[in-house]
């Protein structure tokens, strides 16, 4: 049983990837700011016979992304892997000068990535081990039109993971999974009508969030030595 922390685990992927690994006999700790649909989540994984724990959590927060960890350490002893899932995509194109869109992916997608590391290293560390898990995109591999502030957040996210395994010991070890597209409440947050619009089209063909459950999953169950680095994970129609 490993002890497993996800961030952005009311919706999505974060709620498909809590439902996956406490199944899997993993104790996940689920952190979140909407606080209601994490202990409605808890009550399903407990109600299934597994073990999760509920945490309301801004990943915008350096602190409260700190306590997240750190209570986890108290309650359990120890942090196995963490999973920076937290993540939002308002996409508009750059003439639109959605300045606080900009500034909200960065803060969620940049910063909050970075608030996990600061919280977990110490920990991992004293450990002598542990996973971190970041969820990126397709989008850290390419630009399309709409999305250069989001790519631009998710080739930050890729990079400073690589960096991270990098720098580390390897007793660390650190994993970047890209989703493609993925049935998600991530285009909820468009606002303008042009990028909405597209969206549509673009997410014809999108994967269950499982799909990436199970690359998680896939990457968190290799035996020890074995450090899956990066996972590419899309719809077979999209290209």
């Amino acid at each position: 049983m490993k002890i497993v922390l996800i961030t952005g685990a009311s919706s999505g992927i974060g709620h498909a990837t809590a439902v996956r690994l406490a199944a899997e006999g993993h104790h996940v700790v689920l952190g979140a700011r909407r606080k209601d649909r994490l202990d409605a989540l808890a009550a399903e994984i407990l109600a299934a016979g597994g073990r999760a724990d509920v945490h309301g959590l801004d990943v915008t927060d350096r602190a409260d992304v700190a306590a997240f960890a750190d209570a986890a350490v108290r309650d359990h002893g120890r942090i196995d892997v963490f999973v920076a899932n937290a993540g939002v995509m308002p996409l508009s194109r750059l003439d639109s000068l959605h300045v606080e869109e900009w500034d909200r992916m960065l803060d969620v997608n940049v910063r909050g990535l970075l608030n996990g590391i600061a919280a977990t290293l110490p920990h991992f560390e004293r450990q002598g081990g542990g996973h971190f898990v970041t969820i990126a995109s397709t989008g850290a591999y390419e630009v399309v039109p709409t999305a250069a502030v989001y790519c631009a957040t998710k080739y930050a996210a890729r990079a400073i993971t690589e960096g991270l395994r990098l720098e580390s010991d390897p007793s660390l070890r650190v994993t970047t999974i890209s989703p493609g597209v993925v049935e998600s409440e991530l285009a909820d947050t468009i606002t303008e009508p042009g990028a909405k619009e597209a969206m549509v089209a673009y997410r014809a063909h999108a994967m269950p969030p499982d799909a990436i459950a199970g690359a998680i999953s896939y990457a968190i169950g290799q035996p020890d030595g074995v450090d899956v680095n990066e996972l590419v994970v899309r719809p077979t129609a999209q290209r």
